[in-house]
């Protein structure tokens, strides 16, 4: 029998639902087609918590109780998740427990905070991209990125691919596919392939910029990351 894997998914109250769901149905789809793999959302504690959506969510574990997991994937979002940057028990968690962490969208801002991105190539939702190097990160504009035991995505949607990418890695590519068969995944975006040299950057900049103001407040990172948001490209 083969020997259980733990892949815990972090909660935290405020971060974006689907950055956290849609991996977590891939990779809850890996492990009922292979059991030894075991799927778990993990928490500081075990109560609702909001979501950036309307739907609150609660975690089944807490930290303690899953200490030691193969693999960690961690959501981001806006203002909360710059908060979480700053909870330190958070971020303990993801700095010790598991030997492979993943993250997606601005996820990868508490991977950096947690100083596990130092001199890794990453990624992040576009508009925070630049903010990377403040982490000793090397942005780059991937869908997703691997560099050694860290596995970042870019926004949102792209923690599907991720997720996909990750289930090829864990058990092979024919259950890859089977997964992406079974979730019918063959995206078809209703307004074409985005060309990101249109994306809406001024609209995104004073996005980011209040999401420091209400996740950061004074907190020493904010004008660090402030000044690099002003430099989005």
């Amino acid at each position: 029998m083969a020997t259980e894997k733990t892949i815990a998914f972090v909660l935290y109250p405020g971060c974006t639902i689907l950055d956290l769901v849609g991996p977590l149905q891939v990779l809850s789809t890996l492990a009922a087609i292979r059991p030894e793999f075991r799927v778990v959302v993990v928490g500081e504690r075990l109560e609702n918590w909001e979501t950036d959506t309307p739907l609150w969510v609660r975690a089944g574990n807490t930290f303690d109780e899953v200490p030691a997991p193969d693999v960690i994937v961690v959501p981001g979002g806006g203002a909360p998740t710059l908060r979480a940057m700053a909870d330190e028990s958070l971020l303990a968690y993801v700095r010790t427990a598991a030997a492979l962490t993943t993250s997606v969208c601005t996820g990868s801002l508490i991977l950096g905070a947690a100083g596990l991105l130092d001199g890794r190539r990453a990624t992040s939702h576009w508009s925070m991209l630049d903010v990377l190097p403040e982490f000793g990160a090397i942005p780059v504009r991937e869908r997703w990125v691997a560099d050694g035991p860290v596995l970042t995505a870019a926004g949102v949607s792209a923690g599907i691919d991720m997720a996909l990418h990750l289930t090829a890695e864990l058990a092979g590519l024919d259950i890859a596919r089977a997964v992406q068969y079974a979730l019918e995944y063959d995206p078809r975006p209703p307004h074409g392939r985005p060309d990101w040299e249109q994306a809406p950057k001024e609209l995104y900049t004073a996005l980011t910029e209040q999401w420091v103001r209400e996740g950061l407040g004074d907190h020493p990172l904010a004008g660090r990351i402030s000044a690099r948001l002003k430099t989005v490209s």
